[in-house]
């Protein structure tokens, strides 16, 4: 009988546990849906949609293959449209990323980056927007 309790206070402490762990990676900012990352690639495409209807800012990870990745803040001004998005996001890589990378507007509203020569792949994705209404949509070329 004592065997028995002991087990199912066991059972329990564990699932317990679990839960409250869960809670941990909550608050920690871990997100359980979130999905693993894609391959990294030469070529991303950025495309900017819409336009801002506040003024903030929009956080891309640029995760290089085998390195240390970079988060890059754009600040964007409230009212501004896609083209305009896209030329402010290609200066802010720009500054951020450096040489190793080609990186242009293409089309108005699209960014396309590219490395060159011996710089590793790369993998983008969004951390956060603060931005209303301007979304950006990432994808491998």
């Amino acid at each position: 009988m004592a065997n028995l309790i002991s087990r199912r206070m066991s059972r329990g402490l564990v699932l317990g546990a679990t839960v409250l762990l869960a809670s941990f990676s909550l608050m920690a900012g871990a997100d359980p849906a979130e999905k693993p990352a894609g391959k990294p690639a030469s070529k991303w495409q950025l495309e900017m949609d819409n336009s801002s209807a506040n003024e903030g800012e929009i956080v891309l990870r640029f995760a290089p293959l085998n390195m240390t990745p970079v988060d890059v803040t754009t600040k964007f001004p409230k009212g501004v449209g896609e083209n305009e998005a896209a030329r402010i996001l290609r200066d802010s890589l720009r500054a951020a990323l450096g040489k190793g990378y080609k990186i242009q507007v293409d089309d108005g509203e699209e960014v396309l980056i590219r490395k060159n020569g011996k710089t590793p792949k790369f993998e983008i994705t969004q951390v956060s927007s603060t931005v209303e209404g301007l979304v950006v949509k990432i994808k491998r070329d």
